[in-house]
């Protein structure tokens, strides 16, 4: 290619007034230089942009601080092209990808986790919660039902699932989306159920605890300032005239005040307790299998320690004399225990028509109820356990169930390699089926919380590049993207695709010396 004579004597002429190292210009102007400034440009905006929380202004400040200005345009006009050009590489090969990895899924039935975040502008979120795939994240005029169904009906327009079940908070739009246009199970979100119950008592008690600590220093004042004017009587050489105080009368009177002070603030803190228990309680025993044992939990037991946990709550709250709106945020609660139970029994009718399907001997369909189910819920369990103690205590539980299904005398023991197989899937997808919250979704609310902070204005562009870089980049402990195990394909890197599609900017333009100052006095 014939280059014009005045282009090239330019380009020599840069070359020689770059300040920096002759190595390093060296370096940077040769074809390997090239493409390595060209990874890191297109690096510093992924990860800058679209995996951290900041904007094209950080990227131009990396450019100055590293000293590569000098090679690559930094100014904010020449970095905004490339983010632009990357947001829209990035949402080109989302399209393609999800029409892709769609044509050849195999069908299955999830569950969604819904939810809806503003930026001022109302953005409608949901998830597959077992992969944590976004299957929609989008701007809508309003949340009514609806918009939900219209925006996830042409989400999923093109992929081979079907909605079993929603999990959300109790809205009425995303209640009737759920029910009545999806036609499937609701189940309510057990945050919100906790959010209520620890709403009633928390605040209420912990003023209490403040007002009884308040009193035990009080009087315990009042009984050192009692024996300090005794100690001080009893040192005087010579006794004043007259009847001495009855002090002793005094510092025992002062002593039962302490007493009954801090027997008030024991009952504080006591009925404190019991109100955190319950509340716990309500979460722990939300479970289709017995988190101690790994037994089957049938719905009316789960009701029976439900009603316990909130007759706890009341009992407290009455104890305690708490306010009006206490007691109503407790029966705001309470009221979703049929709708938690209802959940419980869904999950029991739904995986027994599963395993039925299976054709297995009655005594296999025993064990798959029993052991195996179990055993794959409880390591789920553990997954999101808060402790490393709870982790290792659910996952020895579990293996012992799995240990069982091994067994020599298991009824599945003597099953061919493809049914064992065949089964464990079956097992896996039951036992995800239960989902009591939709925190994947509230996890996601926050991340674009944070990006919206930062940025003030997420734009359309933006939102649904940041959903295919979720989707198609991050990545569990094990390596695994929220597409490889929602499609449960692999897919082409995204970060050596943008490699391919993002172009280096151009050379910096020749530095200014900045403005010279004009004196105002002359």
């Amino acid at each position: 290619m014939e280059i014009p004579r005045s282009t090239l004597e330019y380009w020599l002429l840069r070359k020689e007034s770059i300040d920096a190292d002759p190595g390093l210009v060296e370096f940077f102007e040769s074809e390997v230089g090239i493409a390595f400034l060209h990874r890191v440009i297109v690096a510093a905006h992924f990860a800058i942009t679209m995996i951290g929380p900041s904007g094209v202004r950080v990227v131009c400040q990396f450019l100055k601080l590293s000293g590569l200005d000098q090679f690559i345009a930094a100014s904010y006009g020449s970095q905004q092209a490339v983010a632009a050009e990357m947001e829209t590489a990035i949402v080109s090969y989302g399209v393609r990808q999800q029409a892709d990895l769609g044509a050849n899924m195999p069908a299955k039935e999830i569950t969604v986790c819904e939810d809806e975040t503003f930026h001022p502008e109302i953005c409608l979120v949901a998830m597959e919660p077992v992969s944590n795939y976004i299957l929609l994240e989008a701007y809508a005029p309003d949340r009514k039902a609806q918009s939900w169904t219209a925006a996830l009906h042409e989400s999923l327009e093109q992929l081979p699932i079907t909605v079993v079940q929603g999990s959300s908070d109790e809205g009425l739009g995303l209640r009737h989306h759920i029910e009545k246009d999806l036609g499937v199970h609701h189940s309510p979100d057990l945050f919100h159920v906790q959010q209520s119950a620890s709403k009633a008592t928390s605040a209420p008690l912990a003023a209490q605890i403040r007002q009884a600590e308040k009193a035990v220093e009080k009087a315990q004042k009042t009984l050192d300032c009692q024996r300090t004017e005794q100690a001080t009587y009893l040192s005087q050489e010579p006794r004043p005239v007259g009847r001495p105080r009855a002090y002793d009368k005094h510092i025992a009177h002062a002593q039962t005040q302490v007493e009954n002070a801090q027997a008030a603030l024991d009952t504080a803190l006591d009925r404190q307790t019991q109100a955190q228990a319950a509340v716990r309680g309500i979460s722990h025993c939300y479970h289709p299998f017995d988190l101690e044992t790994g037994a089957t939990q049938e719905p009316e037991a789960v009701a029976q320690q439900m009603s316990a946990h909130f007759a706890a709550l009341e009992t407290v709250a009455t104890e305690a004399q708490l306010p009006e709106r206490s007691f109503k945020n407790i029966h705001k609660a309470k009221r979703l225990i049929v709708k938690m139970v209802a959940t419980i029994a869904f999950f029991w009718l739904t995986i027994r028509a599963k395993v039925e399907a299976l054709s297995l001997t009655p005594a296999q369909e025993q064990a798959v109820h029993q052991w195996l189910i179990p055993a794959i819920y409880l390591q789920c369990a553990a997954d999101k356990a808060s402790s490393a103690q709870q982790r290792i205590a659910l996952r020895q539980r579990s293996q012992v169930l799995i240990d069982r299904s091994n067994s020599p005398d298991s009824p599945l023991f003597l099953l061919a390699e493809s049914d064992k197989r065949l089964l464990e899937s079956v097992a896996t997808e039951c036992a995800q089926l239960f989902q009591r919250s939709s925190s994947c979704t509230e996890g996601r609310n926050g991340q674009l919380a944070l990006r919206h902070h930062g940025l003030h204005r997420i734009s359309h562009r933006k939102l649904k590049s940041l959903t295919v870089v979720h989707n198609f980049y991050l990545s569990r402990s094990d390596g695994s993207t929220a597409a490889q195990r929602f499609f449960e394909q692999d897919h082409p890197n995204l970060f050596e695709y943008l490699l391919t599609q993002v172009d280096l900017p151009g050379r910096p333009a020749q530095k200014r010396p900045p403005p010279s100052k004009v004196p105002r006095l002359i």
